[in-house]
């Protein structure tokens, strides 16, 4: 199997970020830690957004403002310390995915005509 292009990576992004929305659309926080099944999908698309990132150019990711560290601790995070995840957080960051949509859509835009 050939490894995905950036630009496919990107494209990986978006779907995880839309996935995420479809997941957690409707649900409080309390729904969303008595759901098991919801908690891990949500974990898997994170994993995908931290790995895809990895694997887009800095050169790219540079010319626009926003802290890409954070997606790629976040999948190390729930890689390396899955025993110790805390699912508020997990939550809270589906909750805040709006600005890395809007920006990975430019990203593809912009760089990926």
């Amino acid at each position: 199997m050939d490894k995905p292009t950036p630009k496919e990576r990107a494209e990986h992004i978006l779907e995880a970020i839309k996935l995420i929305k479809r997941f957690v659309a409707g649900m409080d926080e309390t729904a969303f830690s008595n759901d098991i099944k919801i908690q891990s999908a949500v974990q898997y698309q994170f994993l995908i957004i931290g790995e895809a990132i990895r694997h887009i150019d800095d050169a790219i990711l540079t010319k626009y403002t926003y802290p890409w560290h954070i997606p790629r601790s976040f999948r190390n995070f729930i890689i390396h310390v899955y025993h110790g995840v805390k699912m508020e957080r997990i939550y809270f960051a589906a909750q805040d995915l709006d600005e890395l949509e809007k920006l990975i859509i430019l990203i593809l835009k912009k760089e990926f005509k």
